[in-house]
This record gives structure tokens, sequence and C-alpha cells, in this order.
């Protein structure tokens, strides 16, 4: 696991996106198989990191494509072209709820490394997002189930996140 760490821990960061439907869009780019995902804070107990794409919410005025560049960029620094849509997720929760969008991205640039970014929505010192990392389908199969996003959590190989999916709730 290549790992680009940062961060403290407030205690709710998640008013930012309680009581509103969301759509989301999320970017799924590999690399010597392995999966660039971002950890999040705030959403499990005990501190445990939820790991999951890099991407974030759409904003009115924006393609779904320019709305993962942005994403992408905000998060991980990385320039991106957006390539096939792979899933389509519902995440329903307390006080939350998502409708994800999964695309398969590349890197303009493929030897440009990400960088753990900042969300926008969230000052500084009560960012949600904590590391960046490459990571493998085994070491997400040697964390809980709850810290790995459910879209990513049944896949053997990296391949397996270009097997299209839907998943309601």
């Amino acid at each position: 696991m290549t790992d680009f760490t940062a961060g403290n821990t407030p205690a709710s960061l998640l008013e930012a996106y309680a009581g509103v439907a969301r759509v989301r869009v999320c970017g799924l780019l590999v690399r010597n198989d392995t999966l660039l995902l971002t950890a999040h804070r705030g959403l499990l107990p005990n501190q445990l990191p939820f790991w999951s794409p890099p991407g974030g919410g759409w904003q009115f005025g924006e393609t779904l494509r320019q709305g993962l560049e942005r994403e992408f960029a905000e998060e991980t620094g990385l320039a991106v072209s957006v390539g096939r849509f792979l899933h389509l997720h519902e995440f329903r929760g307390p006080g939350l709820q998502a409708l994800e969008l999964f695309f398969e991205v590349r890197p303009l640039d493929p030897s440009a490394t990400p960088r753990l970014g900042l969300d926008p929505e969230h000052a500084p010192d009560a960012q949600l997002l904590t590391q960046l990392a490459f990571m493998t389908p085994r070491q997400l199969g040697l964390l809980l189930p709850s810290q790995v996003h459910p879209v990513l959590r049944d896949i053997i190989s990296p391949d397996d996140v270009f097997i299209p999916q839907v998943r309601f709730q």
C-alpha cells in the first residue's frame, strides 16, 4: 500500500451532508493492479477509516464528467480523463442519502503522483479525508467489510471493478 497521510479528528463532520439526497460522482483508477482510494473519518465507530474511490457531490451546472474531474483534482491532485460508466450505488444511512455514480478514470499524466487533497466543504483542520493510498484487493480483504465501500467489498482482482453493477438498498 502506497500511503499519503494527513489530519486530526473533530466530532461531527457529516452535518454538511445530512438531511439531503445527494448525487455523487466517483472515479475508479487502477494502476499496477492497485486501486487509488481515499480514507474518510467520521463515518464509522472507533475512528476506523472508511475506504472508497475518490469522488464527491455533483454540482449544478456541471456535466457528470466535469464534476468527477473536479472532485478527482480536489481529492488527489490528479487531472483525469473520465471513461465509461461502471456502477450505480444507492446509499442510505442514518441522516445520509446518496446516489453514487462510478466511472473509470485515467490520469492525463500516467507518471503523476497523487497527493492527498482537501474537501472544500470543510475547513483545513476539519477534513473528512485522512489518507490516499493505492491498495490491492487483498489489502481491502484484510479490512472489516464496513471499512470498504460496498462496490469494492467483493472484488478479487482489480479487473473486477470493470464489471458493471447496480446496487439498490
